[in-house]
């Protein structure tokens, strides 16, 4: 390195152009979580901030839990779908707390949960949901209320796995956390 060069961390730095953030935010939207491809980072609200810092768009990113096996997965396709967009060397911080809650998730996003057949979480990260008090799960295949526990692990760590005793179907449900 000479005297006069540009470090890495300062390739492509800019001002912050009008709209830009807007444009991130649009951006993301479209990025999809790897296992729950209908819901995007945005709508399950582990893109937790947008903001322009010495040049570069920096993204906090809180993953769904601190041990998910997608994060850099997720973290790669964020830098991807905003370099991809313009926003040169994208700077990216893995923020752990406060700690992801399904609270974050959007009204689109548990709507976009449900119509691919995963019941989405039910009232809020409260202690009686920790616990396992979920009230009822409705079915995401018939809406039927009528359903049963079959494992407090589904596919992934932050869903359950239940069958509706009404269709017979299996299903997830994104648990409360």
């Amino acid at each position: 390195m000479q005297p006069g060069d540009l470090i890495a961390s300062d390739l492509g730095a800019r001002a912050a152009a009008p709209g830009d953030l807007d444009q991130a935010w649009q951006v993301l939207g479209r990025v999809m979580d790897p296992e729950v491809p209908v819901v995007s980072v945005v709508e399950l609200g582990i893109v937790r901030a947008l903001a322009w810092d010495a040049g570069h768009l920096h993204v906090v990113v809180t993953p769904t839990y601190s041990g998910c096996p997608a994060t850099e997965v997720i973290e790669a396709d964020i830098r991807q779908a905003l370099e991809d967009a313009g926003f040169r060397a994208p700077q990216l911080e893995r923020q752990l707390h406060p700690a992801w809650t399904t609270d974050w998730i959007t009204s689109t996003g548990r709507e976009r949960l449900l119509a691919y057949g995963i019941a989405p979480p039910l009232g809020s990260a409260n202690k009686r949901s920790l616990l396992g008090d979920n009230g009822s799960v409705n079915c995401p295949q018939c809406g039927s209320a009528h359903t049963e526990l079959l494992s407090q692990f589904g596919s992934t760590a932050c869903k359950a796995l239940y069958r509706c005793c009404d269709c017979r179907e299996p299903f997830d449900y994104f648990k409360c956390i």
